[in-house]
């Protein structure tokens, strides 16, 4: 099967070690300008991957990215933001990058051509036909991601994906694709850069969007994020004063008594 792997193609531009460091930064930013145009065209794909991500969830299932090198690691990250920022279980949205953990510092070669491994690694979380597992591959070639979606469709489990290249292998396999076409890189194959930030903004509507679906936000607030910290703590008493008609000092003693804006708020409102 061929395809056109536009994240490999040759940068608009050359003699790049020619360029002033104020050129640099221009044509770098000029690239990065078209992402968002670029992730727009895929809004009606990520709109079905939301709405079937909501609806496992609702029904008590799990998220899981899976990936290799900056794509693995642009899903932990994704992953790891739920919990505090949304106060929902550390399993319920999970990022796996090939290679495992050791591999979100650095490479570890060979790990993202195992096409048997991510299987491996997902049954390790016990994963069901509740769960969704999305493939994140700007080549949309990568054989961990694509074995790990291959397996999960042959066991009925709900597949979607984030690449960069139209009628990529990922692509084909996943259920529910979502393809976001940035074009070549400002390096030439450097795909950390506008297919990356592509990838991470992918990312956010997914979890976000998913989050605030699940009743995880009221109004624009974060009322069941984790209070891990002084900034934290202080915007949640912040937010409970702007609900309720309290002193900073009475939505603090709320704060310290609920945990949780949201607690807080509803006791007061009882």
């Amino acid at each position: 099967m061929s395809f056109t792997k536009t994240t490999e193609q040759s940068s608009y531009y050359d003699s790049l070690e020619h360029m002033s460091v104020h050129d640099l930064l221009t044509h770098i930013n000029n690239e990065d300008k078209t992402v968002p145009l670029a992730v727009e065209k895929a809004l009606p794909q990520i709109e079905v991957l939301v709405s079937k991500v909501v609806e496992k969830m609702k029904h008590g299932g799990r998220l899981f990215y899976i990936g290799a090198g900056t794509s693995g690691r642009l899903g932990i990250v994704d992953a790891s933001e739920c919990p505090p920022t949304f106060g929902v279980p550390f399993d319920l949205v999970n990022g796996i990058i090939a290679g495992g953990d050791k591999a979100i510092r650095r490479a570890v070669e060979n790990a993202e051509d195992d096409q048997q491994q991510a299987w491996i690694d997902l049954q390790e979380h016990g994963i069901t036909e509740n769960d969704v597992v999305i493939g994140i591959a700007a080549s949309g070639t990568t054989p961990y991601v694509i074995g790990g979606l291959e397996k999960c469709n042959a066991n009925n489990i709900t597949t979607g994906c984030i690449t960069c290249n139209e009628g990529s292998p990922l692509a084909l396999t996943a259920k529910f694709p979502v393809v976001v076409v940035v074009g070549p890189e400002f390096v030439t194959g450097s795909s950390r850069m506008k297919a990356g930030t592509a990838q991470k903004l992918v990312l956010n509507m997914i979890s976000t969007a998913t989050m605030i679906q699940l009743g995880r936000v009221k109004g624009n607030k974060m009322v069941d994020m984790q209070l891990s910290n002084d900034k934290l703590v202080d915007r949640g008493v912040r937010m409970i004063m702007g609900e309720i008609p309290v002193s900073y000092e009475e939505a603090s003693a709320l704060l310290a008594k609920h945990g949780s804006v949201r607690k807080a708020v509803d006791s007061y409102s009882r």
